[in-house]
């Protein structure tokens, strides 16, 4: 089989790269050799990275008996377990994301908004006037604080505190250069200890498993399905096409699923869109404009929807995506995409960064412009910074309602600026990419306009 072309470097410095320094390595390889190329990320398997839409389309869209994606992101197993949605493929993939699907849809997932609003305003009010603070730290509290309420309908109480306390210790360590290099390089999962990297992580992971564990051992002794409101409770009274329920294992892969994409990913997403609303100040004027077009107690399913917020979360995750690649799919059986053979047991992946910086689709790509959201649809293949098909996140919707309610409560309240035009770059932080941290965001002073609260 012959694969695209590649870069024509050790296989081992593509993964030194890919772990130090992706954007670079996926620019060059495009420039090199356009839009299909492969990458050695693992001295056995070449993986493929497809960026034209066309290409995308029949990745998400072709026959499952053709493609798969089981076992595809091992990477994330030892933290998500192996019967996280994201690890599962064929009818277990099937059979879960049915049981996860009506949590995060309608009235259920609109029941969350005052949550965020609250937590939102209560993790504001500990900044100071004129003291730069860590913008991350901030939204990393707000994110976790309302997937912990939403999730278990929690907000105090020794586990509460206990499991916040270790999840954020556990993600940090995982979003670490070094937890990152530890991740894609398995030769260095070692437990050496409590004091090693991947002992630490171990004994973090037991400790939460513990509480997940006792948490859910508590809900079956006391659920009452008509009383439902949280997500847990609600997977727990969900039932598959044999009138069976999730297990105690899959429930705790699940939790920490969605503890870790909905907590992380969002932080990363926030902390971003601050940063470019305040380094571009015409769009924070023109996002101002809009917000306070609203009298107080505005609904919140009327500002979910104003376009202009909705172009700017809509830019945020263009711009720097998240996730930089899709899930990887497992060719089963030969296949031609773009003109190649594909054999079976070839990675391929749709990337989500190089297709959202492709100047025929987004022109002036590097530039923050929110208006190319207002002037043209994009397609499914054209911007997908939730991955596409079976495989497109499941809490998508609670992401970016979360997201444009986090904005509006923030920017509403309190005057923002950058410190001394700060610049923020894009950083890897375990699989996802992120903005660079430290203190580059100060507030000025309290807005009186308008009011983002409690009215549904």
């Amino acid at each position: 089989m012959k694969l695209p072309d590649s870069p024509k470097i050790p296989k081992f410095i593509q993964l030194v790269q890919w772990i130090y320094q992706p954007l670079q390595l996926m620019e060059n390889s495009a420039k090199a050799y356009g839009d299909c190329f492969t990458l050695w990320l693992t001295n056995k398997q070449p993986m493929v990275f497809l960026s034209n839409p066309q290409a995308i389309q029949q990745l998400f869209t072709d026959h499952l008996s053709n493609l798969d994606s089981r076992g595809s992101a091992q990477i994330l197993q030892p933290l998500l377990g192996e019967n996280s949605l994201i690890l599962l493929s064929g009818t277990s993939h099937q059979r879960q994301r049915r049981l996860l699907t009506p949590p995060f849809h309608g009235d259920r997932m609109k029941a969350y908004g005052s949550i965020i609003a609250n937590i939102t305003k209560e993790v504001i009010s500990q900044w100071k006037t004129g003291q730069p603070f860590s913008v991350r730290d901030s939204m990393q509290e707000i994110s976790l604080r309302v997937i912990l309420q939403a999730v278990f309908g929690l907000n105090e109480g020794e586990r509460y505190t206990q499991l916040q306390k270790l999840l954020a210790s556990i993600l940090d360590l995982s979003g670490s250069a070094l937890r990152s290099t530890i991740s894609f390089l398995p030769g260095m999962q070692v437990d050496l200890g409590s004091w090693s990297p991947w002992g630490n992580f171990l004994r973090q992971r037991q400790q939460i498993d513990q509480l997940l564990y006792a948490e859910i051992q508590e809900r079956r002794n006391h659920l009452d399905p008509s009383s439902c409101t949280d997500i847990l409770s609600l997977m727990m009274s969900a039932r598959d096409e044999n009138s069976e329920p999730m297990t105690d294992i899959e429930l705790r892969d699940e939790l920490m699923t969605l503890l870790v994409a909905g907590h992380e990913t969002t932080a990363s997403a926030l902390t971003w869109a601050l940063y470019w609303i305040h380094r571009t100040p015409q769009i924070r004027e023109k996002l101002l404009a809009e917000l306070d077009s609203f009298g107080n107690n505005a609904d919140l399913d009327e500002i979910t929807r104003l376009p202009y917020l909705t172009a700017v979360c809509q830019e945020t995750l263009r711009i720097y995506p998240i996730a930089m690649i899709t899930i990887p799919r497992i060719v089963k059986k030969p296949i031609e995409i773009m003109g190649h053979q594909f054999e079976p047991g070839t990675l391929i992946v749709g990337c989500i960064y190089l297709t959202h910086r492709r100047s025929d689709l987004y022109p002036e790509p590097q530039q923050f412009k929110p208006e190319r959201f207002l002037e043209r649809q994009y397609s499914l293949y054209e911007y997908l910074p939730f991955g596409g098909s079976n495989r497109r996140c499941l809490g998508m919707a609670f992401a970016l309602f979360e997201m444009k309610l986090v904005l509006a409560t923030v920017l509403t309240h309190i005057d923002l600026a950058l410190v001394d035009n700060s610049l923020v770059k894009p950083i890897r932080r375990g699989v996802t990419l992120a903005p660079s941290s430290g203190k580059w965001l100060i507030a000025t002073g309290q807005r009186q306009k308008a009011d983002i609260s409690v009215g549904v």
